[in-house]
């Protein structure tokens, strides 16, 4: 068959599926630390329910929270995803996309899913570089910007330990040696150890923390597949999180079964790790929950097998009824087909009262959701290490009235002046949350 004449009957076929399965929950019914999971929709053709990105027009902006404003910290970016803050102030941003991975859009639903992806804003070539933003004057807007790092592989996450920095690139970690008040890094990076990639890499975000002694680096590793279904072998120390010796590069797998890992970070009052996970698609538009949990030491969470601790997923084959025994559910969901992606924690903040002991949590978007869900910021509220009560939205209005992309928000980090920046991978900007004065 034509490909041409093939992909329009697969979008119709996409059409309408959409227009036949749609959710019967609320958001807010997939969210918390008991989420409604109802029975599995597995239809023949998964709905695809695409936010076209547009970007935004001239002056238009999100809605941020009462009590809050939202201005551009910086503009013209090239895809940015992900920031770091660095200990003078100055905000790195990856901006970055995915690197070319063929054999994951071989097959008709990879062709497919590729052209998905494309029409939701993820089809631009990576600009494999980390630039530099420097806010001198601590006005709220950058009026510095260096390219700090080039030539990368589609880079991520970043964190500093003494004068090294380490960058996450999508088939390997690198250390930079970095000294305070850089504007940029000229020097090749280092290999610390080789992360899994390859010519299929279907989730290949790879982001990095550092323990707080700074002797060991957490890396988190996405799943090549949604469910399995490219064979469990190439899942080889993948769905995972790694613990990497800082100074040898030997490394184990820290906790395993989390599909899709993306933001990582420290609970101030525990001290534990948590990280904000990607679930799994195609059973439905309230299923499964995207969530944010504490990461235990040896832990499994489910992936591909189960969902939710023991809600065995029957695509998966062969099964493996032992191991999800040991599965174990996640503290606490933000939504089916949320698209969590970036995680910080208040610590530093100087937003409202209420934002000042909790997680912010930057959701990109679904596509395998009707209604649409996530494209927000929103705020979990903890006590006691852990999370309590609903989430509060921070960040809103990413979709038009004709339920269009404008933006798309991803990474999220609090800056040296207490407010929060998120990146915007479709919008191209910072954005600054600041406190109403």
């Amino acid at each position: 068959m034509h490909k041409t004449r093939l992909a329009l009957l697969i979008m119709l076929a996409g059409t309408l599926a959409a227009c036949g399965e749609s959710s019967t929950l609320k958001v807010s019914d997939g969210t918390g630390p008991s989420p409604k999971l109802p029975e599995p929709n597995n239809t023949l053709i998964p709905t695809v329910n695409i936010a076209p990105a547009i970007g935004w027009p001239d002056g238009a902006k999100p809605t941020a929270a009462a009590g809050t404003q939202v201005s551009a910290f910086a503009e013209g970016l090239d895809h940015p995803r992900w920031l770091y803050v660095l200990p003078n102030g100055d905000v790195l941003v990856a901006e970055t996309n995915a690197p070319p991975k063929p054999d994951d859009a071989k097959g008709i639903r990879g062709w497919v899913m590729e052209k998905v992806m494309g029409r939701a804003g993820a089809g631009v070539p990576s600009p494999n570089r980390i630039t530099l933003l420097r806010d001198a004057n601590h006005d709220g807007v950058a009026e510095t910007r260096t390219v700090f790092l080039e030539n990368l592989n589609s880079p991520f996450g970043m964190t500093l330990v003494g004068n090294d920095l380490y960058v996450a690139d999508s088939d390997q970690l690198l250390r930079f040696p970095y000294q305070p008040g850089a504007t940029s890094i000229k020097q090749a990076g280092t290999k610390v150890v080789d992360l899994p990639g390859g010519s299929l890499n279907h989730h290949w975000t790879k982001n990095v923390v550092a323990s707080k002694d700074g002797s060991k680096l957490y890396v988190s590793v996405g799943s090549n597949s949604n469910v399995g279904e490219n064979g469990l072998e190439a899942e080889q120390g993948r769905a995972a999180i790694w613990e990497v010796d800082r100074a040898t590069g030997q490394h184990r797998i820290f906790a395993s079964g989390l599909r899709n890992p993306n933001g990582m970070a420290w609970e101030p009052q525990s001290g534990k790790l948590w990280t904000a996970v990607n679930e799994r698609d195609e059973i439905g538009s309230d299923l499964v929950p995207d969530y944010i949990t504490s990461v235990k030491d040896g832990a499994f969470y489910g992936w591909p097998f189960s969902y939710y601790g023991q809600h065995v997923d029957v695509r998966v084959s062969p099964q493996n009824p032992e191991l999800v025994a040991k599965a174990i559910a996640p503290d606490y969901a933000v939504g089916p087909h949320t698209a969590s992606l970036g995680l910080t924690f208040a610590e530093g903040s100087k937003l409202p009262a209420q934002f000042s002991n909790g997680a912010f949590i930057g959701q990109h978007g679904s596509w395998n959701r009707k209604p649409h869900s996530g494209y927000k910021v929103i705020f979990v509220p903890f006590e006691g290490g852990q999370p309590k009560g609903q989430p509060v939205d921070v960040l809103t209005g990413f979709l038009n009235s004709d339920e269009k992309a404008m933006g798309r928000p991803v990474g999220v980090v609090i800056d040296q002046q207490g407010d929060l920046l998120v990146a915007d991978d479709v919008g191209n900007k910072v954005w600054r949350v600041s406190a109403v004065k």
